[in-house]
């Protein structure tokens, strides 16, 4: 089995994640982890006991195949040119941009280099939405017609992350806004976004909203409902629905047990995760396993540029319908995605 070199810039929260993944992948060697913040890198370094380096060493060293960007969302773009700039392969955190316009005038860029670029979706890659995504397009539903997806947090994240989070819907609701598209298979024709600040007022001082409901209507008019929420209090909440014209299918909450106690007291489930770290942790590894099939050149990047273009491109347009209170045409926003 080939082993790959790869270092990691950014080791904050998902970059944690990716490089714990890493470190037990006999796909991949950890050579090195790469921050701003030299007290944050220097302990994910310990733990896994490999060095601090910079991105400059990392880009300069011609033994490192490849570089996975988990750096803060506003630097992505940037270091991922450096790094296909430098022959490196990528492996990026979405979304890939903050600014829809910037990534569209940077993908010739990125796609005349000689290394893929793979833009993490890491939904694609869990195995109860991939079961759902075979069972639609094997037409085990007949006609797909409409689509719910609730994507709730189990809490509110730090205030200082908001202002350098994007917002909700790029942020938060771009997850949903892929997932949407890859389930359905179609280029969305209308958007109509609302939103509210119900979970802390903090937020809306912040210029930002953690609650939402957005419809999506597609070029074959299949309708999504998305519902997000910043808050929930009982864990992270995922579930997706999908009505067809002869029958439904329905991803739920994934518990840690498949047991369920009945009393006098009614009956009591398992709980369901907390975290999205724990309810993705196998849609994490298998992207992980999908960019080795990647490098080793079995199978293109599933997720890339264009992928993270039409995201952008609907956030943009859910940022316009919430301040306009009405539904945005979609007509020709796609054309560079």
């Amino acid at each position: 089995m080939k082993v790959h070199d790869i270092a990691l810039v950014g080791a904050g929260r998902m970059g944690s994640l990716h490089a714990r993944n890493i470190a037990t992948s006999p796909r991949f060697r950890l050579c090195g982890v790469a921050d701003h913040n030299a007290e944050l890198a220097g302990e994910l370094a310990s733990e896994l006991g490999v060095p601090v380096v910079s991105y400059e060493a990392i880009l300069a060293n011609p033994s490192i195949d490849a570089v996975v960007v988990a750096s803060s969302t506003s630097s992505h773009l940037e270091n991922v040119l450096l790094a296909v700039g430098s022959g490196k392969a990528v492996f990026c955190e979405k979304p890939l941009s903050l600014d829809a316009d910037t990534l569209a005038g940077a993908l010739a860029d990125i796609e005349r280099a000689s290394r893929p670029v793979f833009i993490a979706f890491n939904r694609r890659f869990d195995p109860h939405l991939k079961d759902l995504k075979r069972q639609l397009d094997e037409g085990r539903i007949g006609a797909l017609e409409t689509i719910h997806i609730i994507n709730h947090d189990p809490a509110a994240p730090r205030l200082d992350f908001i202002p350098r989070s994007g917002g909700l819907f790029k942020d938060f609701t771009i997850h949903d806004f892929d997932t949407a598209s890859w389930l359905i298979g179609e280029e969305f024709v209308e958007l109509f976004a609302t939103g509210s600040c119900l979970v802390d007022p903090e937020i809306e001082a912040l210029g930002d909203i953690d609650t939402a409901k957005l419809i999506l209507r597609s070029a074959g008019n299949v309708l999504c409902v998305i519902s997000n929420s910043r808050r929930t209090g009982y864990g992270y909440d995922q579930r997706v629905e999908a009505f067809g014209s002869q029958g439904a299918l329905r991803v739920d909450n994934v518990t840690t047990t498949a047991v369920s106690r009945l009393g006098e007291e009614g009956t009591t489930s398992a709980p369901f995760p907390y975290s999205f770290a724990e309810r993705y942790a196998e849609g994490y590894r298998a992207e992980l396993d999908h960019f080795a099939d990647v490098l080793e050149g079995r199978t293109m990047p599933a997720t890339g540029p264009r992928d993270s273009l039409r995201a952008l491109r609907l956030a943009d347009a859910a940022e316009r319908s919430l301040k306009g209170a009405s539904p945005v045409n979609l007509e020709g926003v796609f054309g560079d995605a």
